[in-house]
């Protein structure tokens, strides 16, 4: 079965971490890049790294981020010589920003690099960036506006967002390995990522939707994965961002918000009491336990919706 994913985080890698598990190299991972930096002259790209790292086996399994056994050396001498070290990069980890950067420089497109990087670390699965053009996403605070990762990770997420944007985005274009992908795909999967700032960019690039739409039509079911629990985000601030933006903080927003892209809406047995308005949309609604702890959680959560994306196609 060929399956596309949305993906972004923490959460997104898990799932795709599952999907990997039940279909291989059928998995296709599409990963927002609007959270990407430039730290040291390098480009970092936290989501594809963490879907990347999370593939190969090699994550940081406890924080859900970085290298596992990562060291820090190189951090601490930056700190000496004076830079700014909010945005800490292990040792390891930056031999991969390094050769981005390099290759970047070179004239290949993140698309390219990203694969070569993965088939590297041995990955399966294909992982592509939503665009290969620079898009950042921006949220406004109470002191303006700030880059995602000086509120996300600099401020710890503690300022209140009024508003998203994603500079950039009416410039990027579709990479054509994601649009020949998507339209290959047997199933579309919307990993239970943040709906604001991680699919949110992927569905904003001019093109996306047009091509979930013609796949959708043409008979490939669309399945999304609900990131709030009881209505709270497992990791991350997608529930108090979904409320200071004016969506409802719970399964349900998050299904409102997909309303007309989706076919089926997966939600945890938290949540089981929403199914009902879930259905209301037109959303199949399928409910089991979504929070993933270990291997084996992944895989049958996997499972599980890929088992939805059969249903929903028939």
């Amino acid at each position: 079965m060929r399956v596309v994913a949305l993906a972004g985080g923490v959460g997104g890698a898990k799932l795709a971490y599952g999907l990997q598990s039940q279909v291989g190299s059928d998995l296709s991972v599409v990963v927002n890049t609007a959270d990407d930096l430039e730290r040291h002259g390098l480009r970092v790209c936290p989501d594809v790294d963490t879907v990347m790292y999370t593939l190969s086996g090699l994550a940081d399994r406890e924080q859900g981020w970085g290298l596992a056994s990562e060291t820090w050396n190189a951090s601490g001498m930056l700190e000496r010589y004076g830079e700014d070290v909010w945005f800490r990069l292990g040792d390891r980890d930056l031999a991969t920003h390094i050769v981005r950067t390099a290759r970047l420089r070179g004239g290949e497109l993140l698309t390219d690099v990203t694969m070569r990087l993965a088939r590297a670390l041995g990955v399966s699965a294909t992982i592509m960036p939503m665009t290969d053009d620079p898009v950042r996403t921006q949220v406004r605070t109470d002191d303006g506006w700030l880059e995602f990762q000086e509120y996300f990770v600099h401020r710890r997420q503690e300022p209140v967002v009024h508003e998203v944007r994603f500079d950039g985005i009416e410039r990027a274009v579709v990479p054509a390995r994601v649009g020949g992908e998507i339209g290959f795909a047997e199933a579309i999967v919307m990993a239970p990522s943040n709906p604001i700032v991680s699919i949110g960019p992927i569905l904003a690039v001019p093109g996306m939707r047009g091509l979930l739409d013609a796949a959708r039509r043409g008979g490939t079911p669309v399945v999304a994965v609900s990131p709030i629990v009881g209505g709270r985000a497992l990791k991350g601030p997608a529930d108090t961002m979904l409320a200071s933006l004016g969506h409802e903080a719970s399964a349900l927003g998050v299904a409102r918000i997909y309303e007309g892209l989706v076919d089926a809406f997966v939600l945890d047995r938290a949540d089981a009491a929403l199914a009902k308005d879930v259905g209301a949309l037109g959303l199949q609604a399928v409910v089991t336990d979504t929070v993933m702890t270990d291997d084996a959680s992944r895989a049958r959560l996997a499972a599980e919706v890929l088992e939805a994306a059969k249903s929903a196609r028939r």
